[in-house]
């Protein structure tokens, strides 16, 4: 890419929510490996990759919350629904 597309406002707004999405899972996956070991450990995780999509399709383009959340959407009713 060249200097003047990555000053661009649109492109700088894309890098932001690749990064939140990037550093929240990273933590999370953490926090859930070291810290609970449970499935409240999970839903937590879940929870938060739910919200980074939320965010994403807020800021940026809202096929976001689909593209990036559907999985962690689908599974966090499941463990709902069948208690896994």
């Amino acid at each position: 890419m060249t200097t003047e597309e990555l000053s661009r406002e649109s492109v700088s707004l894309l890098f932001k929510n690749q990064g939140v999405y990037n550093g929240l899972i990273g933590i999370l996956l953490l926090i859930a490996l070291f810290g609970f070991h449970s499935k409240n450990g999970v839903l937590l995780l879940l929870g938060y990759i739910i919200l980074v999509a939320v965010y994403g399709g807020i800021s940026s383009n809202p096929k976001i919350i689909l593209k990036q959340g559907a999985l962690a959407i689908a599974a966090f009713i499941l463990i709902f629904i069948f208690g896994i």
